[in-house]
């Protein structure tokens, strides 16, 4: 049989995403992986090729499927919706995030199956069915559309991480060289864990994984390690330092088998501070950069969110991570009744710690999590093209031009200027082009975001 999975791209109005940062389809090829090479894959990223209808016109998929965040729901449904209109022998599926979280939202007459959950297991017993011309009904892990429901079936077993294949990534082999973060290109990706012990109120990911902490022996990911092409690795995890001995294990393990990389990966500010000599290990293995949700400036914002860290921990957090000579990419959350003052003593923060770089999102109920349960009622759009982290799905303290001002002029100002010249200088020269104007357009965009609520509302 032939499969086509598909990466779909953000929506118009929608931004960050591959506005700033591009990572490999990982959840694809694990898909991929799982049922080739008894059948003809192929994977089509749209973030990069939007010519959907030329992929079906080239390749006549028996099935289709497509993975989805949030942001992607409307796009996803609008796109099988075209391929069942092109082709309606087509079996069309949806998986991933948002699939898992609130998979009713999928209940559409263009998709025939909703896989939740970790979807390699059952995606393949969708395919071998459908071949065999059975019904689908008594798979575990997805969702059926019957007389205007979605029937859920019951959850199928958890399966450890290492009995996974490893991924496809030889499907992704035309777009590889496109892969980034920042100046980190091109970049591949690994999952090496899944899931959280934290109890974020903004993060749903802890529930996906039902509140474990799941994880891939290191010698595993040394072998998939060894494999990889690409001199620049990240690690695509929930978290990936929490735990310690593990962790260390790995960084022995790599360091043995003499492999060079330069490793992009998360980290809390709490486990970094309590444990330096893990961050002196990844170092001298590769470690280059960390991602670390600082959140805030004050402790009663962490703890608004259930964080289970404090600013204590973000500073103590910089100061190891400055010290062994690793890059800090510190991600922070706006919350929507941020004043002028606020936004102030922010930009203050970041540069007291004089961070490498810096990302702001807006605080963000996304379906599944504690905090969608807390403020639902409170919503100002239930539009999913605008749950991008970016624009605000809560009403703000400020009016929306104001509060737009005071975030473009924060992403500006947020970094010293010798950070900012730091920064300029990691890209390489060719490179410096492209960078400067997408950066100049996403200011643009971001300065001017309140206008994307006004015409939200015209066009409805």
């Amino acid at each position: 049989m032939k499969i086509l999975l598909i990466q779909p791209p953000k929506a118009p109005v929608t931004l960050g995403g591959e506005d700033v940062f591009l990572y490999e389809p990982l959840a694809l090829e694990y898909l991929a992986a799982g049922v080739a090479p008894q059948h003809d894959v192929k994977i089509l990223d749209m973030r990069l090729d939007q010519k959907l209808r030329r992929a079906l016109d080239g390749f006549s998929p028996d099935v289709v499927g497509i993975t989805a965040y949030t942001v992607h729901v409307k796009t996803v449904r609008r796109m099988f919706e075209t391929i069942k209109r092109l082709d309606p022998r087509v079996l069309t599926v949806v998986g991933g995030h948002h699939a898992t979280v609130r998979p009713r939202d999928f209940l559409s007459g263009a998709i025939d199956v909703v896989v939740t959950g970790e979807g390699v297991e059952p995606f393949r017993q969708v395919v071998a069915r459908f071949e065999r011309g059975e019904g689908l009904e008594g798979v575990p892990g997805v969702g059926l559309p019957r007389g205007g429901e979605l029937l859920l079936t019951d959850s199928p077993p958890s399966v450890p991480l290492d009995d996974l294949p490893h991924p496809a990534r030889e499907l992704t082999a035309a777009y590889r060289h496109h892969y980034y973060s920042e100046w980190m290109k091109p970049l591949a990706s690994i999952r090496t864990s899944k899931g959280c012990p934290y109890r974020c109120t903004f993060c749903a990911l802890w529930k996906i994984a039902g509140g474990r902490y799941l994880r891939r022996r290191p010698e595993c990911v040394v072998q998939e390690l060894g494999r990889i092409e690409e001199e620049c690795v990240f690690f695509a995890d929930d978290e990936s330092l929490i735990d310690v001995p593990r962790m260390k294990t790995l960084a022995r393990l790599i360091g043995e088998a003499g492999i060079r990389k330069r490793y992009f990966l998360y980290g809390r500010s709490d486990t970094i501070s309590r444990n330096p000599e893990l961050v002196h290990m990844w170092r001298d293995v590769g470690l280059e950069r960390v991602f670390v949700g600082l959140e805030s400036f004050r402790d009663e914002d962490l703890r608004y969110v259930g964080k289970g860290s404090t600013t204590d921990d973000n500073r103590r957090a910089v100061d190891v991570l400055h010290d062994v000579g690793v890059e800090v990419y510190a991600s922070f959350i706006l919350r929507p009744e941020f004043a002028p003052d606020d936004f102030s003593r922010l930009r203050d923060y970041c540069h007291e710690l004089d961070l490498d770089f810096a990302s702001f999102a807006v605080l963000t109920p996304l379906p599944g999590t504690d905090l969608m349960e807390q403020v639902e009622d409170r919503l100002i759009t239930d539009d999913y093209d605008f749950f991008d982290f970016i624009h605000t799905v809560l009403p703000t303290a400020l009016p929306l031009e104001a509060f737009y001002s005071e975030y473009a002029r924060l992403y500006a100002q947020a970094l010293s200027p010798k950070q900012q010249w730091a920064l300029l200088r990691k890209f390489r020269l060719r490179d410096l082009p492209a960078v400067l104007v997408r950066s100049v357009r996403l200011q643009s965009r971001l300065r001017g975001a309140y206008r994307d609520y006004e015409e939200a509302r015209a066009a409805q």
